[in-house]
């Protein structure tokens, strides 16, 4: 599919013009000639003779900048001047920093805040360590840690590599939930050496995010994490891409009239992101699912298996289907890929059920073009910026730490993602609900707080079950207490929680 111009590929060209003559208009058709868009024309200095302007272009990849840069220059009378990238201009020096929230104006600060007064802190922490959340940072800090594995969709680019991603996550959680957040970039792809490091640094934070770490280790990494510390862990390709497809998805079905137990849902892509929403639409309520990967569709039959499509195999296709995913998308009533981009095509669409719903999340370039999607699907969305109903994780992991750290939560499960996704689903009201809007932007002034809250709750629930005791029953045994799920679902929820989910 075509990519038209984005800001995340803007430039601003400094140029000198003739003062007189139609320099200024010729820029203009310049840039709009050669696909670009011209979105700020600023006269920095002006003389008798000449104008200097500063042209800002959006463009649509790097290779077309230089394109329109060119045309610029073969304007007669006009010479280029600086070029600057303004995505890069953006990242110069990094996107965070540390600040102090107290000031040190005089020794009686210094006293306090450092030595010698702070041995005295240090030594209440000593003597109960659980004081570290309540006295230090740890109560508001997150670790996003990553190797380098696998960076959005660039693949094994390396940890030095992978670090504006890592500041511009930490930039998000500080902007929409206020939480402090440290990239930690490892130099190791190692999973032993990955879950020893994360268990070391473990005690300055109050939850570790684990982000861009390839599958399968990153199941591994997961699991061994969460079985060893005390602090929730939450790999956010799979758990809060999986919930924003829960929270779009329900809302979703109300559009089309459809309900989550009686669709059939057909999934491209076996991966981090594709298990963990498998197993999260699973512990919702769907009964039918089918995945495929790059072989086809997965099932019992498949001499390829490893742990985790076995599990998939397992949980899913019950009427046995094979074949490809061409095949198997044949009267769904929902497609959802997270796979590679044009793996369908219209014609493949159109087998689909009445009132279809598409997910098509590769990214940039979905499963299958999204304006032809529309043509026949009822409900599409992809993760994109530039068409409707965006599937992004920033929807999610601020208000999901933000309710797990004001919890002091020690995990994270199932039932919280679920609280999650049904709080993110309500931020569209009933009254603004519709095939173009099913999940709400980045920018809706409720999102966090509504997730972080429903969170919390759940968190809190949680941890109340947790610490009571068991209830005898008339027969003298004792009745387990189960967390809050829909009961129908409870068994299925507690084996994906078993999973990893």
């Amino acid at each position: 599919m075509a990519t038209v111009p984005s800001v995340s590929n803007s430039i601003t060209v400094r140029l000198e013009v003739p003062a007189r003559g139609n320099a200024v208009s010729a820029i203009t058709t310049a840039v709009e000639s050669s696909g670009g868009s011209v979105t700020g024309l600023d006269v920095t200095a002006s003389g008798l003779e000449a104008l200097r302007i500063d042209v800002t272009v959006a463009a649509s990849s790097v290779a077309h900048g230089e394109e329109i840069v060119e045309k610029l220059r073969a304007i007669d009378g006009v010479s280029i001047g600086k070029v600057s990238d303004r995505t890069f201009l953006m990242h110069l020096g990094g996107k965070i920093e540390m600040s102090s929230k107290l000031p040190i104006r005089n020794r009686d600060d210094l006293s306090m805040i450092y030595t010698p007064g702070v041995a005295r802190v240090c030594m209440a922490i000593a003597a109960n360590p659980e004081d570290a959340r309540r006295l230090t940072i740890k109560r508001n800090s997150v670790a996003v840690v990553t190797d380098g594995s696998a960076v959005l969709g660039l693949g094994n680019i390396g940890p030095a590599a992978a670090l504006p991603v890592m500041e511009g996550k930490a930039a998000l959680f500080k902007r929409f939930a206020g939480i402090d957040a440290w990239p930690i970039c490892l130099d190791t792809q190692d999973t032993d050496e990955i879950v020893a490091i994360v268990k070391a640094i473990a005690p300055g934070f109050a939850g570790i995010n684990l982000e861009d770490i390839s599958a399968p280790r990153c199941f591994e990494i997961e699991a061994r994490l969460r079985e060893a510390l005390d602090i929730p862990v939450f790999h956010d390709d799979q758990h809060g891409t999986a919930i924003v497809v829960l929270a779009a998805l329900t809302n979703a079905l109300k559009v089309v009239g459809k309900e989550i137990g009686d669709i059939r849902v057909v999934m491209s892509g076996a991966g981090a992101a594709g298990t963990a929403i498998l197993k999260l639409l699973l512990a919702a309520g769907v009964e039918h699912a089918t995945v495929a990967d790059v072989r086809g569709v997965v099932h019992q039959g498949r001499d390829d298996l490893n742990d985790s499509l076995r599990w998939i195999a397992e949980h899913t296709n019950r009427s046995g289907r094979t074949g490809s995913l061409k095949e198997a998308v044949a009267d769904a009533d929902v497609f959802i890929g997270v796979s590679a981009p044009n793996v369908l095509d219209g014609d493949d669409l159109a087998t689909m059920a009445d009132n279809a719903i598409v997910f098509a999340l590769a990214n940039p370039d979905p499963e299958v073009d999204p304006a032809i999607a529309r043509q026949t699907a009822a409900v599409v969305a992809t993760g994109r910026s530039d068409f409707p109903n965006q599937i992004n994780n920033v929807l999610v992991f601020p208000g999901v730490f933000r309710g797990l750290l004001d919890a002091q939560s020690r995990t994270v499960n199932t039932e919280m993602m679920i609280a999650a996704a049904r709080a993110l689903a309500t931020t569209v009201a009933d009254d603004e609900r519709n095939a173009n809007y099913i999940i709400p932007s980045v920018f809706h002034k409720d999102v966090a707080k509504t997730v972080a809250s429903a969170v919390r709750e759940a968190a809190l629930a949680g941890a109340q079950e947790d610490a009571a005791p068991p209830r005898p029953t008339p027969g003298g045994h004792h009745e387990i207490r189960c967390r809050s799920l829909a009961t129908a679902f409870e068994g299925r929820a507690n084996s994906a929680t078993a999973q990893g989910v």
